[in-house]
């Protein structure tokens, strides 16, 4: 299996970081899964797995503390561009994301930093809308009892 190129870019604070050290488990046209090690040490946070949905503008994380207890499933609402003349994929993090802790507790965060983002014309209207959408759309998905179909894909691919 080839190896994509993959970046993540944030807009608060402004970077863009190569994740070299991602291991690719699995990639097809709609969904790409990685384990990861944090690029940073973390008190908590020791490594995880992802999977960017290309087609829904989510990447769902599963976050491991140093003992590997789950922490949680970490969604990052994201959206990307594709350069297939060099396989390489740059995940642009909206800033909005949901974490589903254990226990089912679902909580919404940094919308602060959207809001800033968007006063401060960071994003478009056309980004801040598709933000708020994917969001709605992964919420509905949760309480609907159907966030599962989204964390099998990487559970299955688990070491």
């Amino acid at each position: 299996m080839k190896t994509p190129i993959l970046y993540r870019k944030r807009l608060i604070p402004e970077e863009c970081i190569l994740l070299k050290d991602d291991v690719l488990l699995y990639r097809d046209d709609r969904i790409i899964v990685t384990k990861w090690d944090t690029l940073k040490p973390k008190k908590n946070l020791a490594h995880g797995y992802s999977c960017y949905f290309l087609d829904h503008g989510v990447k769902v994380s599963k976050f491991y503390d140093h003992e590997d207890h789950l922490i949680c499933w970490y969604c990052d609402i994201v959206s990307y561009t594709y350069a297939p003349d060099t396989d390489t994929y740059i995940f642009t993090d909206l800033l909005a994301d949901v974490l589903v802790y254990p226990d089912g507790f679902v909580k919404v965060v940094d919308l602060d930093e959207l809001a800033i983002a968007n006063e401060t014309h960071i994003i478009s209207p056309v980004q801040l809308n598709q933000a708020l959408r994917i969001v709605d759309w992964l919420l509905n998905r949760i309480y609907r009892g159907e966030f599962g179909e989204l964390t099998r894909r990487i559970e299955e691919r688990e070491a």
